[in-house]
């Protein structure tokens, strides 16, 4: 027993000599909650980017034809879209009959019902927001290419075309 120090007394005495630090309360803040907001962002980024540059979409408008639209976002519920300018084409519940074009001649077609629309004055737009319709055309095709499109996005690349090659010279 005589090889054992008892540390105790020298322990108090060095927390008697030290002055209590003040503090200030620390700010509290949701992982979760941040983390979230950050997937949820990246991912409406890349699906606005891949949507835009790669898939053509259409608005059917009765009685004039085409209406091309540029799409904002897309989910298992709905789609949003931007159409250019401040008008007004479609009425609230209304049914729009909608074209995805996968190239310049393939297209599928779907059904939507118009739940709200804006004007977005910085970018001079107006946003659609709309649901799909239950049971619209194609909706089975509608919601393997909404999974396609999450399940891409999460790990899309962007090309810098810094790997393009202009000319192979064969040896």
């Amino acid at each position: 027993m005589g090889q054992i120090i008892d540390m105790t007394k020298h322990l108090r005495s060095r927390n008697q000599d030290e002055k209590p630090k003040k503090s200030k309360p620390a700010k509290i803040v949701d992982m979760t909650e941040a983390r979230e907001a950050i997937i949820n962002s990246e991912r409406r980024v890349v699906k606005r980017t891949i949507l835009n540059e790669f898939i053509g979409a259409f608005a059917v408008i009765p009685e004039k034809g085409l209406l091309k639209v540029a799409l904002h976002d897309i989910s298992e519920k709905g789609v949003s879209f931007n159409v250019e300018g401040s008008h007004s084409y479609f009425r609230q519940n209304q049914e729009i009959a909608m074209r995805l074009y996968l190239n310049h001649k393939t297209f599928f077609p779907f059904v939507v019902m118009l739940r709200n629309q804006r004007f977005i004055v910085d970018e001079a737009v107006t946003r659609v927001g709309t649901d799909f319709a239950a049971e619209s055309v194609n909706s089975t095709a509608l919601h393997h290419f909404v999974k396609f499109i999450e399940n891409v996005s999460a790990t899309l690349k962007t090309d810098a075309g810094d790997i393009q090659v202009s000319h192979i010279v064969g040896k």
